[in-house]
């Protein structure tokens, strides 16, 4: 539904827009001094620039919805959804980030790419063209930080330079760009209300904070600076009403960077284990443990036979540094270790009582089994090219806990040139094709190998502990 404002009169009349001039007369229009003309020609080539690099995402699913209109009592009503997001194009390859919260539970994913809207007529806007929608999958997600990669086959995408977070400051003007409430190619403007923001205490994931506005289906657009650069992904809003308050949150530039090559590489994050937590420092902690400082970063646990037992780190011990960049919080210490990946040294700078020590930490790989599948499976027995993934029967890999006990694991997905659609991701596990039941690798190449030109196939999947529906197209 839609409000309309009308400052002049239109009639829409023979096909034609016939527009009347204002009610009152004005006088001369009074010329804007230079520097706002300046800051508003700034904005809008920024805007043009932007905007090329951000795109709509349509998410398909199954989920309840209404019941009987009439009012019976008919239960569940299972139905087909359709929700919306957005993306920002991190490489000219194809890659898009969003959020993971924006794809989950999808058994569709499109995008719609940005549309050149440079004509000067400004009510072009209200009959602009769809821009180009494109078929999209999911490469990799990473639920814990938030965040999803997807990758279309299209040409001539412009990525996002990335900036560099430890530069960012507050207060610093940014904009916001998306689809709120599915508004395509929309912009807000605001500031950087804090660089480091940490809503739940009890998570060590950190965000931007803007007051740029920012409501439902910005999600996974970009909030950029005014150099045109990725500085955060718009993520969630505060709000007791539904809509901006002024309290937007994006994942920080640092966490995007991060998260890229590992996502496109591996389809899940290799975050590595320092083997140690740590603890905000408080006056009462202070006096009570007789610390030298009365806030700051504290070790409170040391891992055993982990990596900070290894270099010498104790609890109580205070982190004042990370390869020499100063960190003051839990949310700054968490961010800057979270930079490092496996096997890198990290030096980290300590106060034990009065005496400023050191401590090389060598980073551990943090086990994930689809990693230990990968090095299970046979490529040349596993493979079914159809379905563009690498197999492996459950019966034959160490997964447990899974809610059937068989079949077949996907480990890796495989380059396919047919155009197929098939939604299936690395860990998952295909249980049931059509409704019979999977059993082996050899059992499901049977089950797909009927499935013609413009057919479809519905998988019964496990992911991440949940079962789910996915349709498989073939053309």
């Amino acid at each position: 539904m839609f409000n309309h404002r009308l400052a002049t009169l239109a009639v829409l009349s023979g096909g034609c827009l016939l527009v009347a001039p204002p009610l009152f007369a004005q006088g001369a229009r009074a010329s804007a001094p230079a520097p706002l003309r300046a800051l508003n020609a700034s904005v809008e080539a920024l805007t043009t620039r932007v905007s090329s690099s951000v795109v709509q995402v349509l998410v398909t699913g199954y989920g309840p919805v209404d019941g009987d209109p009439r009012g019976g009592d008919t239960g569940l009503v299972i139905g087909r959804q359709r929700s919306t997001g957005s993306g920002v194009v991190i490489d000219a390859d194809g890659y898009i980030m969003t959020n993971a919260h924006v794809v989950a539970g999808a058994r569709r994913v499109q995008v719609v790419l940005h549309q050149d809207a440079t004509a000067g007529d400004p009510v072009r806007s209200l009959a602009a063209e769809v821009g180009q929608i494109v078929s999209a999958r999911v490469v990799g997600t990473a639920s814990e930080v938030d965040l999803a990669l997807l990758k279309v086959d299209a040409t001539g995408l412009r990525p996002l330079p990335i900036a560099d977070y430890d530069a960012l400051r507050q207060g610093e003007l940014v904009f916001a760009f998306g689809s709120p409430e599915g508004l395509l190619n929309s912009v807000t403007m605001g500031v950087v209300s804090s660089v480091a923001r940490q809503p739940d205490p009890d998570s060590p994931n950190i965000y931007v904070q803007t007051d740029a506005p920012i409501n439902p289906g910005n999600s996974g657009g970009p909030l950029v600076n005014v150099d045109g650069e990725l500085i955060g992904l718009n993520t969630f809003i505060i709000t007791e009403t539904g809509g901006s308050q002024g309290l937007g949150f994006a994942i920080p530039s640092a966490v995007v960077a991060s998260a890229y090559p590992q996502l496109r590489k591996y389809g899940h994050l290799h975050r590595g284990l320092f083997g140690f937590s740590m603890q905000a420092i408080t006056p009462a902690l202070a006096a009570g443990l007789r610390l030298s400082r009365n806030s700051g970063v504290m070790v409170s646990d040391v891992m055993p036979n982990g990596a900070a037992e290894s270099a010498g780190l104790s609890p109580m011990d205070i982190v004042t540094s990370v390869n020499g960049k100063p960190v003051e919080s839990v949310p700054r210490l968490a961010l800057e270790l979270s930079r490092y990946a496996a096997g890198d040294t990290v030096t980290i700078g300590l106060l034990r009582g009065t005496d400023a020590v050191k401590a090389s930490v060598v980073v551990t790989e943090r086990p994930h089994p689809v990693d230990d599948l990968a090095g299970l499976a046979d490529p040349e027995k596993g493979t079914i090219p159809s379905l563009g993934i690498i197999g492996m029967d459950v019966a034959a890999t160490p997964l447990s806990g899974l809610r059937n006990s068989s079949g077949v694991a996907v480990v890796a997905r495989t380059e396919m040139s047919s155009g197929n659609e098939v939604p299936l991701m690395a860990g998952d596990v295909i249980h049931a094709v059509n409704r019979l039941a999977v059993r082996s690798v050899d059992g499901l190449r049977v089950l797909v190998a009927d499935a013609g030109s413009d057919s479809a196939l519905v998988l019964q999947i496990e992911r991440n502990g949940q079962m789910l529906f996915v349709t498989c197209r073939f053309y």
